[in-house]
């Protein structure tokens, strides 16, 4: 399994251990849930939009790369 490390600042980090308290849950068990619906159920218009944005770009992002 891998880690990845996301900063918030420390009011939204004590916003999120109450709120994972409440819900019987670790904070990063709270936070991997939506991350999980997102990666399973992902939202269609944003799938066009972004191979929209990407499709437009190609060649910006081939002359950047």
């Amino acid at each position: 399994m891998k880690t990845i490390s996301v900063q918030i600042d420390d009011a939204k980090a004590a916003l999120l251990r109450d709120k994972a308290m409440r819900y019987g849950l670790k904070p990063d068990e709270l936070i991997s849930a939506p991350i999980d619906d997102l990666l399973v159920h992902p939202d269609p218009e944003f799938d066009d939009a972004a191979y929209r944005v990407i499709s437009k770009n190609k060649e910006l992002y081939q002359r950047l790369a």
